[in-house]
């Protein structure tokens, strides 16, 4: 396997423009290598399956294959190396399971599209496996404007093959958004696609994104009942207890049944920290609070928890530190050392017995704060609160909504987003989904005639309530265009997830949207000029500065 890397599908990419020799996130060479070589073979499952589509046939299962994988490729998600050997692997099976059955059918598999050395490429030994990374390095695409669309439609469809996979836990597909996922990936392998039809690409990508929002929404709230404005405990009681992470709500609620009675608590972490906004999670005495900040900081933080820690998903930090003894991980989740709790098997919950037990010897969690933070301000309830809202605007009481939705991270430069909020006008609310929050959630912002100026939606897919609540306020504001609204969009980024909600505003024709506190670095300088040119898409300067301009434009 080579030494050297390339990624820069994150906000922090080495020196703004790449990571090549360890990643920033902690990934080294060779996983950075397996990543694209497990994406280079999923693409090829992807043309397979394409084709296998257009002839009619569906494989659910192959769909699964491609949409864990994947999964499992975005930021910090999976560090695991056998995982992504074994990955591969499957690959291979799933290749050639597809080509019997497309033999099978008539169908010509010497098809021009079927003779990429994707689709062909068949490793027989660890060697061959990893020989494959030149090839399938994202510096293989030379041209660089061609590499930055490839790229950008490949991180929108990351991120929504994760949002799908949370849908599909609870039981909730949507054949479009497969259909689409190998149609963009299939294009990934291409040459000939022009500029304008990479831009269009991009674009559907963004209209699949507000639709796998939309069903993860569905699945959600039909299964765990719509969020409620909630109270959420983030001090500890002095029981053992275990520490949730990650985005996976079934994960949450099968740990919570399993655990019920046994005088174990749970706490949430990060990007979990929205489940305590759903009815069906409050029937459980020992659902206790949250525990901690935004992802970055849990080197600090899980350390004093004691308990062991669930990664559901992603926003895994890398560590040496002895906590390490106290992880597990399952999904799509992956870390060397740590337990790995497996899948379901026939319809039956996981088995968290391991976890429960390794709770029971364990000191109760060190408190690091007191207090409360308040959210569950998704679409139904700010919906239901839509007269005291539009009476709010209209009587000027709420001068414009500033949506600061996305992720945190641990660069200095995002200290801008506690700066912005705590100097915005008290007479401005922010509307917030994801792990960005923890910049500003613990702000004294107050309340603008009860409704407080910092509405929390959710988790990251939750951005789809936000642009819900847009859509909803235009329509009773009797305005043509969303851009008319008293609402900008300030959006802190870090990973994929982020990436296909910033396609689905696109979609849904938002403009102007600052998006910081690095533009990609994925996005080639013409690229770039796209996307600011059509969508205004802008970079953050100084609070002072782009305060000024936002508040400007909300009086023109």
């Amino acid at each position: 396997m080579t030494d050297a890397m390339f990624c820069f599908q994150c906000q922090e990419a080495a020196k703004g423009t790449g990571c090549t020799i360890k990643g920033v996130c902690g990934k080294d060479s060779e996983l950075a290598a397996l990543q694209d070589i497990l994406l280079y073979m999923v693409k090829g499952v992807a043309t397979l399956h394409l084709t296998a589509r257009q002839n009619g046939l569906i494989c659910e299962e192959a769909e699964m294959y491609i949409m864990n994988s994947l999964f499992a490729t975005i930021t910090n998600a999976n560090f695991n190396k056998t995982v992504f050997y074994n990955r591969i692997r499957e690959g291979l099976t799933w290749k050639t399971h597809i080509r019997q059955q497309l033999e099978e059918m008539g169908v010509d598999l010497n098809l021009s599209s079927l003779q990429h050395d994707a689709v062909t490429w068949y490793p027989r030994t660890d060697e061959d496996i990893a020989s494959k990374w030149i090839k399938a390095s994202v510096l293989a695409t030379e041209q660089e404007d061609i590499r930055s669309l490839k790229e950008l439609l490949t991180y929108g469809v990351k991120g929504m093959a994760a949002y799908a996979e949370h849908a599909a836990q609870l039981g909730y597909r949507d054949p479009e958004v497969h259909a689409f996922i190998d149609r963009a990936l299939a294009a990934t392998l291409e040459d000939q696609i022009a500029v304008d039809e990479w831009l269009s690409l991009i674009m559907t990508c963004g209209k699949y994104g507000v639709q796998v929002m939309s069903l993860l929404d569905q699945a959600n709230t039909s299964t765990f009942g719509h969020p409620e404005i909630t109270k959420v405990n983030i001090g500890v009681r002095q029981r053992p207890a275990i520490l949730v992470s990650g985005h996976d709500l079934k994960d949450l609620e099968e740990l919570l049944k399993q655990t019920e009675g046994t005088g174990i608590d749970v706490y949430t972490h990060s990007e979990m920290l929205p489940a305590h906004y759903y009815p069906a999670f409050k029937k459980y005495e020992h659902f206790v609070g949250n525990y901690g900040n935004a992802w970055w900081k849990q080197e600090t933080e899980l350390e004093m928890f004691n308990g062991p820690i669930l990664f559901t998903t992603n926003c895994i930090v890398p560590t040496k530190k002895p906590y390490v003894n106290r992880m597990y991980t399952t999904g799509q989740a992956g870390y060397p050392g740590a337990v790995h709790i497996e899948e379901r098997k026939a319809g039956e919950p996981k088995d968290f017995s391991m976890i429960i037990e390794h709770a029971r010897r364990c000191e109760p969690p060190v408190q690091i704060e007191e207090g409360e933070i308040v959210g569950g301000f998704a679409h139904h309830t700010v919906l239901g609160l839509a007269d005291q809202v539009l009476e709010a605007v209209q009587s000027g009481q709420i001068r414009k909504f500033f949506v600061m939705a996305g992720c945190d991270g641990r660069m200095k430069s995002r200290e801008y987003y506690s700066d912005f909020a705590e100097q915005l006008p008290e007479d401005t609310v922010i509307l917030t989904a994801g792990c960005a929050k923890y910049k500003y959630n613990k702000l004294p912002l107050g309340d603008i005639g009860g409704i407080p100026r910092i509405l929390d939606a959710g988790q990251c897919n939750d951005s789809y309530s936000l642009a819900v609540i847009a859509l909803k306020l235009k329509e009773a504001l009797g305005l043509e265009d969303i851009n008319e609204l008293p609402i900008s969009y300030n959006i802190a980024w870090y990973e994929q997830k982020a990436v296909i909600v910033l396609l689905a505003l696109l979609h849904l024709g938002v403009k102007d949207i600052h998006l910081g506190p690095t533009l990609p670095a994925f996005l080639s300088p013409n690229v770039a000029k796209v996307l600011v040119e059509q969508f205004g898409i802008a970079g953050i300067t100084t609070v002072e500065a782009d305060m000024a301009a936002f508040l400007s434009h909300a009086e023109q």
